[in-house]
């Protein structure tokens, strides 16, 4: 067959089973990642069915998809917010770095893949998923509650938390020696405060270059600047995904309104299959070997992540539900863990074993995450009446 033809019959048909995957997602009440990775195992090296002419394009979109989830990440925040959160949240992001990296540090030491597996594994065990942690939040009718705002200074200070590792691990990753890297962690802070400054005092302008009325300008401005700061910050040695979240945050106002409203059918495209083609490369037999270390990782770090909201919720005054409420919105894991151990298995540097591990690993989390967030709230409060008073209907 011609391979043109090949590659669009694949996709089409990936494309369309993404589409059916997502509504089921939607029924059951769960974030579509885990079904993602799924579907690129069932269709991957060691899958039901294996699909070889779209690697190409699944890799190059699934740059694009990161490029975009940051980009609109970025968006999330003004440079305002992100320092008034840091202030806010610096002891509470302390603590949660602290116990969610150690985790995934200790398991990659233990199986023999040395300090780069270490700094890899213990970022995938570390991030949050901001993504299904903001959907489990709306989709509970959870904005207004007083531990909302502690989870998200948390995750905005895991994301400038981001900002520094990223390009630490990709000098990691690409052997850079120890002075060369001091040189690429020094741009990068330079260039993530630079913009950080610029986006607090310029911000308007920023907004007024990329903005138009005309949805395919605005659209293309955007789609082009994104890509083109991505791909000069890579060049910088700065991580292409920190570049586009950089560039989220000097977009304010009515603009990042806006251009959230415009970019997200993009956005969730391309994640989608920066998810598959991330599953595509993962070979689904490797993974039952470290399923029991995904288990062990999973219950520590679940038990991690809720210590980290309960504290933070108790130093801001909420109540005890609301701590647990804190402490369970945490527990995902998602696009970022995958986007950290994509980088390290795409660099040749790190063992297959460790996709295999972060897969199975965020597969659980991002099931569990929701879950937690659901019913935790019953839980504490069955928990909590004491034992003579009777369950009401």
């Amino acid at each position: 067959m011609d391979p043109l033809a090949l590659t669009l019959i694949e996709l089409g048909a990936v494309v369309f089973c993404l589409g059916l995957l997502a509504r089921l997602a939607g029924r059951i009440g769960m974030s579509p990642i885990p079904l993602y990775l799924v579907g690129g195992l069932a269709f991957g090296a060691g899958g039901v069915v294996k699909l070889d002419g779209m690697h190409e394009f699944a890799h190059l979109s699934g740059e694009i998809g990161v490029i975009l989830l940051l980009l609109m990440l970025g968006l999330e925040y003004t440079a305002a917010e992100l320092f008034t959160g840091l202030r806010r949240s610096w002891q509470a992001g302390v603590l949660d770095l602290v116990l969610n990296f150690v985790p995934g540090a200790g398991i990659a030491i233990l199986l023999g893949w040395g300090p780069v597996g270490a700094m890899v594994m213990g970022g995938v065990t570390y991030i949050s998923s901001s993504g299904i942690a903001a959907k489990v939040i709306t989709d509970l009718g959870r904005i207004g509650n007083r531990e909302t705002p502690v989870v998200l200074s948390i995750l905005v200070f895991e994301d400038l938390a981001m900002a520094v590792y990223l390009p630490i691990l990709t000098a990691t990753l690409a052997g850079v020696s120890f002075l060369g890297g001091l040189t690429t962690v020094g741009i990068s802070l330079a260039v993530v405060t630079m913009v950080l400054m610029v986006a607090l005092r310029h911000g308007h302008h920023v907004s007024k270059a990329v903005h138009s009325e005309n949805s395919e300008v605005f659209l293309l401005n955007l789609l082009g600047a994104a890509l083109l700061v991505a791909g000069v910050a890579s060049a910088m040695q700065v991580s292409a995904a920190v570049g586009a979240f950089m560039l989220g945050i000097a977009i304010s106002g009515a603009t990042a309104h806006s251009a959230t409203r415009i970019l997200e059918p993009l956005r969730d495209l391309f994640a989608a299959i920066f998810f598959v083609a991330f599953g595509l490369n993962t070979d689904p037999t490797s993974i039952p070997p470290v399923l029991g270390w995904a288990l062990v990782l999973a219950v520590i770090t679940a038990a991690t992540k809720m210590l980290t909201g309960i504290w933070a919720a108790k130093r801001a005054g909420v109540g005890r539900p609301g701590r647990f409420r804190a402490g369970a919105a945490l527990i995902a894991r998602g696009e970022f863990s995958i986007v950290i151990a994509g980088l390290a298995v795409a660099s040749g540097v790190v063992p297959h074993d460790l996709a295999a591990l972060a897969t199975a690993y965020v597969l659980l989390m991002a099931i569990v995450g929701p879950l937690a967030a659901r019913y935790v709230e019953p839980l504490v409060k069955a928990l909590s009446r004491p034992a003579s008073e009777p369950a009401r209907a």
